[in-house]
């Protein structure tokens, strides 16, 4: 299985909360193409008001797949070229519980990052697959905090 992170995690630095960590159990993902982790508790330096997943203010991660994988189609016998077979699309969602404000309900605040890989790509061209990929996750670590900064601020 690819899709298989140990618990803890560690997250990226934010301002004010610095070293985190997250703790999460295994829980049932919305559909049958996915799996689905439940933060369980919070380590580093968090700031006070965070909250741990619950039915009505969720902490979760869910990463599904296609529900039906495409696969690449023969090239035409004629012109050597192959026809596009669209794209096979994976999703990490995160849904974290916020409250808009005094004596509101939590309301979910969803980050999604999807991928959608041209059908063939994967077994064509592995290694452009995995420096994208890379890239990705390397920009989004590097700008955690300041990310974090803009949608509290709108200041990009």
């Amino acid at each position: 299985m690819a899709f298989n992170p140990t618990s803890p995690i560690t997250g990226a630095p934010q301002t004010g909360f610095t070293s985190p960590t997250f703790t999460f159990v295994d829980d049932v993902a919305p559909g049958i193409n996915g799996k689905q982790k439940a933060i369980t508790a919070i380590g580093g330096t968090p700031p006070a008001g965070i909250t741990l997943h619950s039915v009505s203010s969720p902490f979760t991660q869910t990463f599904t797949r296609p529900s039906s994988v495409k696969v690449a189609r023969s090239a035409n016998p004629l012109t050597g070229v192959v026809q596009s077979s669209g794209k096979n699309t994976y999703k990490l969602l995160t849904r974290k519980g916020v409250v808009p404000g005094v004596n509101q309900s939590p309301q979910v605040f969803p980050i999604e990052t999807s991928f959608s890989v041209p059908v063939g790509a994967d077994s064509y061209d592995i290694a452009n697959i995995r420096a994208a990929v890379s890239a990705h996750i390397g920009l989004l670590q590097q700008v955690s905090a300041g990310l974090g900064d803009t949608l509290n601020t709108a200041v990009i």
